[in-house]
């Protein structure tokens, strides 16, 4: 079994060189922010996900986790370490000052949520889902709500849910059925059933926050009838103490494929009568207000696809580095050496390493565009930096989560017949890994909202405007006399053409024919990702070329090869996107369903 080690200074590469660190620290709100802060938590929260949580990782996935009559215990050690993690103030890093976080920028809580993410995802996702319920509280509850539950939740005194999914009720939250009946006195009864509710019971917190989506009986017909609640395990006092339990219970958890170190819960509301809810803002605006949660969460899977495709490299590296196999093709000495030696080995292993990487890129540059469309002075750059943002977090989500299967595919194939023996640990990270791509809305949910309310409903103008950005980088490439450089470019090149091609068959099919235009979503999704990741790397190369000579200079070496790899291996799959948009609608939706 291999260490999880953070890999702390690709990180801080990306944060600067990519998301705009040093400009960050500046604007308002940041003050107390330096570098050396930032480099500070980062080697910190490392030595924590390495020595606490990645020894947590393979527990949680053998013992998984018990329950009886309602009560949830969690694999071993996982209470003592989330004990450990809230009293050392990591859990409320990203939070709010006003609410006792520290109110430290996106982009640096990013690269430490993905920190936690590579040693064990089962253990971020209980703060991830209360984090992602405090920011729902902070923008859109009352001040009241705000002072009873945000303090304690920031803590991790008291952590929170996201209750959505019914069994009639997927990813069509039209269809939900939970009721939410007027009690007289400003608080309402809650019944219904709500399923695949992760964390929705635990033995790590002293209350749990339940978010959930119900009906009032006055509500109109559809996604605008749905109103958000606040349900928690224990109601609160007025002096703020736990008072009687609230009618709801955890009926029974899930048999899962992967994260069993993560109770996935059966929730029932209203057994005896109704559970007490509070509501959050206006009536009716339960979606509107839950999607504040959801996008933080969609930002943040997309990161557990970069975390879970880090660690599983990682894993399969070490492997690879002491694993003797065989003679080495082309190799005159007869000597055996590590595998790694062997070049399909490392084929695998720098498609993991370059896809990894672009994905950080991605992710992290995203999160530079939330710190500069929350935080900077001048509205022009907000709104320039809202609209990336919005554009981009659905390929945050879907490209990164994507990818993340193919990455842990491979990590078990550098184990060869190992990788398909569990205690290998290999195969874990595949099976983790697979639900990234589901929960917090499917690769296809991702890919429509792309096409649809982020291209299609606004002629394209924000994807212009990327392809624009995309081949400046792509001119300055050209105009040097690095030859890597330049091809590069040339990649870029034929990248942004078939993106830019995509685009427009796109907008002019999308009403025309909306069954092709969907036909073609995931693809348009998953070549964006290519281009856009591509993009990145290829900055981060015209960086490092200029700093081969330092004294980490082999650091720089590598991120020019990795770019090179990912311009040689990853970009030519672009125009098999395009070709799959523009010209494979026909063969996609041409079977009569009988023949199926």
């Amino acid at each position: 079994m291999s260490t999880y080690i953070a890999p702390v200074k690709d990180m801080l590469f990306a944060m600067n060189e990519l998301a705009g660190l040093q400009d960050i620290v500046t604007l308002p709100g940041n003050e107390d922010v330096s570098i050396d802060l930032v480099e500070a938590i980062l080697d910190e929260a490392g030595k924590f996900a390495t020595e606490v949580v990645d020894p947590l990782n393979p527990v949680g996935d053998r013992q998984g986790n018990k329950w009886k009559d309602g009560v949830v215990t969690t694999a071993d050690g996982f209470k003592e370490a989330y004990a450990t993690f809230c009293e050392t103030g990591w859990n409320g890093m990203p939070a709010s000052t006003e609410f006792g976080g520290q109110g430290l920028p996106v982009t640096v809580s990013t690269a430490v949520l993905e920190m936690w993410k590579s040693a064990s995802i089962s253990f971020s996702l209980c703060q991830m889902l209360t984090l992602g319920a405090v920011e729902a509280i902070a923008h859109h509850g009352s001040d009241e709500l705000k002072a009873t539950y945000l303090p304690n939740m920031v803590s991790g005194k008291w952590t929170g849910t996201m209750n959505l999914t019914e069994p009639q009720a997927g990813s069509d939250l039209a269809a939900i059925r939970s009721k939410a009946e007027p009690r007289g006195d400003g608080t309402y009864a809650i019944s219904g059933t709500k399923i695949f509710i992760t964390w929705g019971e635990h033995d790590m917190a002293e209350n749990i926050v339940h978010l959930v989506l119900a009906r009032l009986p006055d509500a109109p017909p559809g996604v605008k009838g749905i109103s958000l609640f606040i349900a928690p395990k224990f109601l609160v006092n007025a002096d703020g103490s736990l008072g009687e339990r609230n009618d709801l219970i955890c009926a029974s958890i899930e048999h899962k494929m992967g994260i069993h170190g993560s109770a996935t819960a059966v929730m029932s509301f209203g057994d005896k009568g109704g559970a007490i809810g509070y509501l959050v803002g206006e009536p009716h605006r339960g979606l509107e207000y839950m999607f504040t949660m959801m996008n933080h969460a969609r930002l943040n899977v997309g990161l557990e696809g970069v975390g879970v495709s880090e660690r599983s490299y990682q894993h399969a590296l070490a492997y690879a580095r002491d694993r003797i196999q065989g003679r080495i093709i082309g190799d005159k000495s007869g000597e055996k050496k590590p595998i790694l030696h062997h070049p399909d080995v490392r084929r695998m292993l720098m498609d993991m390493k370059s896809r990894t990487e672009a994905g950080r890129a991605i992710a992290y540059y995203v999160a530079g565009c939330m710190d500069r469309a929350k935080s900077s002075p001048d509205a022009d750059v907000r709104k320039a930096n809202q609209t990336r943002l919005e554009l981009l977090t659905p390929v945050v989500k879907g490209w990164c989560t994507e990818n993340a299967q193919g990455i842990t595919w491979n990590g078990v194939q550098v184990h060869g017949g190992m990788g398909f023996i569990e205690e290998t640990g290999a195969a874990q990270y595949m099976r983790d890994a697979r639900i990234v791509t589901i929960y917090e809305g499917t690769t296809a949910i991702q890919a429509n909202d792309l096409i649809g309310r982020k291209t299609a409903k606004e002629g394209g103008k924000s994807m212009q405007h990327l392809l624009a950005d995309i081949a400046e980088t792509g001119a300055a490439l050209r105009a040097t006399d690095n030859p890597t450089l330049k091809g590069l470019a040339e990649a870029l090149g034929d990248g942004i053409a078939a993106l830019d091609e995509a685009t427009t068959w796109l907008l002019n099919n999308y009403d025309a024919n909306p069954q092709a235009a969907a036909a073609g979503s995931v693809p348009f999704l998953k070549l964006t990702g290519i281009v856009v990741g591509g993009w990145l790397m290829a900055r981060s190369a015209q960086i490092a070329a200029g700093r081969v000579d330092e004294a980490d200079g082999d650091f720089y070496k590598a991120k020019l090869v990795t770019a090179a790899y990912f311009a040689q291996h990853v970009i030519p799959e672009a125009n098999a996107y395009r070709d799959a948009i523009v010209n494979g609608a026909e063969s996609v939706l041409a079977l009569e369903e009988a023949l199926f």
